[in-house]
């Protein structure tokens, strides 16, 4: 941990103002504004227009299907819709269950729910706030469709575990539930050798402007081998006229695919840069009581979408909050609560979903998220270290 001297000398450091979870989640260079344009320029075409299923999207289809190992990428407009979509190829039917976490943003769970699926509150681990295996083999039943984790905050979800239980428990008519993986927050992450977004059925990734690599500012990305799903899916995003089925718009546009290809190439600097923050962080923050480090101090795999710690029981709920306040007031840095149990902050959630997670709902009063960014400098990093540092020293 810092020591008095070191924390009071970051603290003279004059530290930009930093969000908790920065609205520019990715570093823009002239890369991506000479790609957009290019894009722009070929539009003007009348023959061909922006286009919805024309090069570059079928390029950035490919290359994204390259980079993490899969057969198929399908480009969708964002993650959500991605989700959506996924949950409406199962063809869920009443009483079809999903076991989802409960620690989660709001379109995991909607999504089962929009498909006319039943959501299984799944509670989550302390050491890295991920889908709890154990938890999922209790509740697992005959009725399970799917296992749907999400590698919340880019830490990566034991696939293979989720798998093995799957395998176990096959339903009765339809075999061994799916594992579909929210990675919202994963992309460039890895997991045992392999991209997030590698294992299970599919994926879901998020490009929207917050997250490790954005196509300007909105976008997403379903990545599976299965391709009969691939060509349901391409063909279903534009209002499902080609398969039948209902649908809606949710195509990408060639400008967001042309700068996608461009981020893509920059996305592992990016991770890197995520996890040399952390890194570093880790030992500013080593041996600070009151606090667990994230992933139990791993930085080898997660992709650092957010820096999370867990604080000890004494600081939960109240003095959490506090400590996120003085962050604030005193040195300009916004902390943040993520995620707090789903249906705690959404009421219709809270209406749909029969059940509680206890044991979240304890953790969640313990999180905090400390800013975190590719391109946040060592400096900045010390500053933020010494101020959390400080408050935490001053409420004990």
């Amino acid at each position: 941990m810092m020591t008095e001297k070191e924390i009071t000398d970051a603290l003279k450091y004059p530290c930009q103002a930093w969000d908790a979870e920065p609205c520019l989640g990715s570093i823009y260079g002239e890369e991506e504004i000479e790609a957009a344009v290019a894009a722009i320029r070929s539009s003007m075409n009348f023959k061909e227009g922006f286009g919805f299923s024309s090069e570059p999207i079928m390029e950035f289809e490919k290359a994204v299907a390259e980079y993490v190992g899969v057969k198929e990428a399908i480009a969708v407009n964002s993650c959500g819709p991605g989700q959506d979509i996924l949950f409406r190829y199962l063809n869920l039917q009443p009483g079809d269950e999903v076991i989802v976490p409960s620690i989660n943003y709001d379109s995991a769970p909607l999504a089962v729910i929009g498909a006319g699926g039943t959501v299984v509150w799944g509670e989550s681990r302390a050491s890295d706030y991920l889908l709890d295996p154990e938890d999922v083999e209790r509740k697992i039943t005959p009725r399970t469709r799917a296992i749907f984790p999400v590698h919340i905050h880019g830490n990566s979800a034991p696939m293979d575990e989720y798998i093995e239980i799957a395998n176990r428990h096959p339903h009765p008519v339809y075999g061994p539930p799916k594992v579909i993986a929210d990675a919202a927050r994963g992309m460039g992450g890895d997991y045992k050798g392999t991209k997030i977004g590698k294992l299970g059925y599919a994926s879901s990734y998020s490009l929207h402007t917050m997250k490790n690599m954005t196509t300007l500012g909105e976008g997403g990305l379903v990545v599976t081998d299965d391709s009969d799903f691939a060509a349901w899916a391409r063909r279903v995003r534009m209002y499902g006229r080609a398969v039948g089925a209902w649908g809606t718009s949710n195509v990408m546009t060639k400008v967001q695919a042309a700068v996608g290809l461009v981020q893509l190439k920059k996305l592992d600097s990016f991770i890197a840069n995520r996890r040399r923050v952390a890194a570093e962080r880790n030992e500013l923050l080593a041996d600070l009581p009151e606090v667990s480090l994230p992933i139990n101090g791993r930085t080898d795999e997660g992709s650092f979408y957010l820096y999370c710690l867990t604080l000890c029981d004494s600081f939960a709920g109240e003095k959490r909050d506090m400590l996120i306040k003085i962050m604030k007031e005193r040195y300009n840095i916004a902390c943040w609560v993520a995620n707090p149990p789903i249906y705690e902050v959404s009421p219709y959630l809270a209406k749909m979903v029969k059940g509680t997670t206890p044991f979240s709902g304890k953790l969640a009063r313990k999180i905090i998220c400390v800013p975190i960014h590719p391109a946040m400098t060592s400096e900045e990093n010390r500053y933020i270290a010494a101020a959390f540092i400080k408050c935490v020293q001053d409420l004990r």
